[in-house]
């Protein structure tokens, strides 16, 4: 089983100094990672959303770095598939209606991770653990 990264890690990796290839030391270092389609993308946003020149060339000094890093899972019609039952599958069970569906990312993430068999290394354990049968990790943040 392999493992994909979840926008929160590196979030915490940035904020800890650490580099995009830390990754390892935070997961399942024997299992490969790779980033679903919309991991690359939410990193990318705050790179445009920076608050000067100098945060917004570090911030992407340090996304293009993650994106070199790790393998893109597309969203395709596989992921598709598994979306829409989980989307389904989540509304009927009652979720939206107590306000706990999960986000439209995070609900992509999942469709990707269920679809290529792997496990969701996040930091947001809470949402994502409301989605069945997905595997979910947090990490191990050094000391």
């Amino acid at each position: 089983m392999g493992q994909l990264i979840d926008t929160s890690i590196f979030i915490g990796i940035e904020r800890r100094g650490m580099t995009p290839r830390d990754v390892a030391l935070v997961g399942a270092a024997e299992e490969t990672a790779a980033l679903p389609a919309i991991t690359a993308s939410e990193p990318l946003i705050g790179v445009h959303r920076a608050d000067s020149e100098d945060r917004r060339v570090r911030r992407e000094v340090f996304v293009e770095g993650v994106l070199e890093a790790f393998q893109i899972m597309p969203f395709d019609l596989r992921v598709a598939r598994v979306h829409a039952r989980l989307w389904a599958g989540l509304l009927w069970a009652g979720l939206l209606s107590r306000g706990q569906m999960i986000g439209e990312s995070d609900l992509l993430i999942a469709a990707t991770a269920l679809a290529h068999s792997c496990a969701v290394l996040t930091e947001n354990v809470r949402d994502f653990g409301r989605v069945p049968e997905l595997v979910v990790r947090q990490p191990r943040w050094p000391a």
